[in-house]
């Protein structure tokens, strides 16, 4: 199983660390030839806008389409969730091209500028069903988007509670109460988070994706991936570091998120 994340701008190193660690072969894409024998692609965080420049400098569009229609599993965190959106609102003039696929409107910067990002433990009751562990995952949120409107095809995996102030200005929001809002969810092929999951050492949404990619190919075992809340001394430096303190404090992060 080869797994390939779209290394044009962002946090696709850190993917590619909890990938290895998982015991998968990772692979940088940059070209669409790069495409041609995966099992399924991770598109990081990032500053969306730029992403989306490079992928249209570099002709990614049309094979990064085709790979999404030929069913392989695709994996959007944080700007990749926005890439896979059918619909986003709240971007910057002229507006950005996106991929599609997902059927969901996303609402980019959600959560307001940099200086707004935090990290939360969230309530993922599907995810620990399927992978075990914690009700709860350390959900890392560097100036976010959220998922305002699903359609019913789409399944929800995480909301995060709205506080009061959150509420008051956040915008109508189509398969979610107005308390809380969509930052995870799965259709077909397609999974997509709103935070970070590779800047944490809970490597149990990349088990979950890559058990979408076995479901899909007959035969195929995922290695590595019992007991996927990993060791800190297992993990790379960088890794270790979003767990000992806000990664929004973190100078090297906060360059990832400027959608």
């Amino acid at each position: 199983m080869a797994v390939g994340v779209l290394a044009l701008q962002g946090s696709f190193k850190e993917h590619i660390a909890c990938l290895r660690k998982l015991g998968v072969e990772a692979v940088e894409i940059r070209k669409p030839e790069q495409l041609a024998g995966l099992s399924g692609l991770i598109i990081p965080g990032g500053e969306s806008t730029t992403m989306a420049k490079l992928a249209e400098k570099n002709k990614l569009f049309p094979a990064l389409r085709e790979f999404g229609s030929s069913g392989k599993p695709i994996w959007g965190t944080c700007a990749g969730l926005i890439f896979l959106a059918d619909k986003a609102v709240g971007v910057k003039e002229g507006g950005q091209e996106l991929l599609g696929g997902l059927d969901c409107t996303v609402h980019r910067n959600f959560f307001g500028s940099q200086l707004n990002s935090f990290e939360v433990e969230l309530p993922v009751p599907a995810l620990a069903t399927q992978e075990g562990g914690a009700e709860t995952t350390r959900a890392v949120f560097i100036r976010a988007p959220a998922i305002v409107g699903v359609g019913s095809s789409v399944e929800v995996l995480a909301e995060y509670p709205l506080s009061p102030s959150q509420t008051a200005h956040s915008p109508e929001q189509k398969g979610s109460s107005k308390d809380k809002v969509i930052v995870a969810v799965k259709q077909n092929n397609m999974l997509a988070t709103a935070f970070h999951p590779e800047l944490t050492s809970d490597l149990r949404w990349h088990s979950f994706f890559l058990k979408m990619i076995s479901n899909g190919e007959d035969g195929t075992e995922v290695p590595g991936t019992e007991g996927t809340v990993a060791k800190k001394s297992d993990l790379p430096q960088t890794l270790n570091q979003v767990r000992d303190m806000p990664v929004f404090r973190e100078a090297s992060f906060l360059s990832l998120e400027s959608h």
